[in-house]
């Protein structure tokens, strides 16, 4: 079966994503647990876990089918000691707040070294907050996101993925989102069916097709290797359809949860028929 769907909004209720998911006929969907430009938040009270929860069960979303996503302010590579460790904190509070609501994931992007320290140095700080939060923790897979290479992101190809994986202790607890608006702009060409394949088969060498366990699957209004991470509505940006179509037909994906995060929610409904419709049956 292939799970796919949007980002949608918790506004109102942790619930209410899991009714704003199933009113699109999505079949997965992604949402923030928190306010995700805010470093505090109200613990989960047990009436709100106990919401999100059954809403779940009686929509019939498991846990494999969700991904929530960490706040934009988490910097686990942070050069500086003190806003290195509240990003730590921050992560390990929304794993608590995933395995309370029963979820298997949490997405994040990896961090940024902001010009004062090597990229090794900040992909080193990573893999270290990584496994602080995983001894502090349970279960709750870390899924690290790719990144555009914008500023001074980390994270936008294949051999900084792989160096923050084998610094990881516990690698069970450890897999990676492929956002495809961040590939592009970083330099990987998807313009064909032979160049998608071969990215798929370059993943698997350098860092191992077990651990790819999300796709972001976006279109950008960037372009190609211009390290700028700007989403675009799918079919109009600058990607092209071939890779939507191959997405949509491989058999690895099957089983992946597939989110689109789509600047025009308007057209949500409208996006998720035409990637159906690239199906060949």
């Amino acid at each position: 079966m292939q799970y796919i769907g949007f980002h949608v909004s918790a506004s109102g209720g942790l619930d209410q994503s899991v009714i704003r998911a199933h009113n699109l006929n999505m079949s997965a969907f992604a949402f923030f647990t928190k306010n995700q430009i805010r470093w505090n938040a109200k613990s989960l009270s047990a009436t709100v876990i106990k919401n999100f929860r059954e809403k779940c069960t009686t929509l019939s979303y498991k846990n494999h089918q969700i991904i929530p996503h960490g706040s934009y302010l988490i910097n686990l590579g942070h050069p500086n000691a003190l806003l290195l460790e509240k990003s730590r904190i921050a992560l390990i509070d929304e794993i608590k707040r995933c395995y309370q609501l029963g979820l298997m994931y949490l997405n994040v992007h990896p961090g940024n070294h902001l010009n004062q320290i090597t990229e090794d140095k900040c992909l080193e700080n990573i893999s270290e907050s990584i496994n602080i939060a995983c001894m502090q923790t349970n279960k709750v897979i870390i899924i690290i996101e790719n990144t555009a290479g914008q500023g001074s992101s980390v994270g936008y190809n294949f051999n900084h993925l792989s160096k923050i994986i084998n610094n990881i202790t516990d690698k069970s607890r450890i897999g990676v989102c492929l956002d495809t608006c961040h590939l592009f702009a970083s330099g990987y060409d998807l313009s064909s069916n032979r160049s998608c394949n071969n990215l798929l088969d370059n993943f698997d060498k350098k860092i191992g097709i077990k651990y790819l366990k999300v796709i972001h699957l976006n279109d950008a209004k960037c372009n190609f290797n211009s390290k700028v991470d700007r989403h675009h509505s799918l079919g109009l940006g600058k990607i092209g359809i071939t890779l939507f179509k191959w997405v949509m037909n491989n058999p690895y994906f099957l089983n992946l949860p597939i989110i689109v995060e789509s600047i025009d929610s308007t057209l949500w409904q409208k996006e998720l028929l035409w990637l159906r419709s690239l199906v060949v049956k």
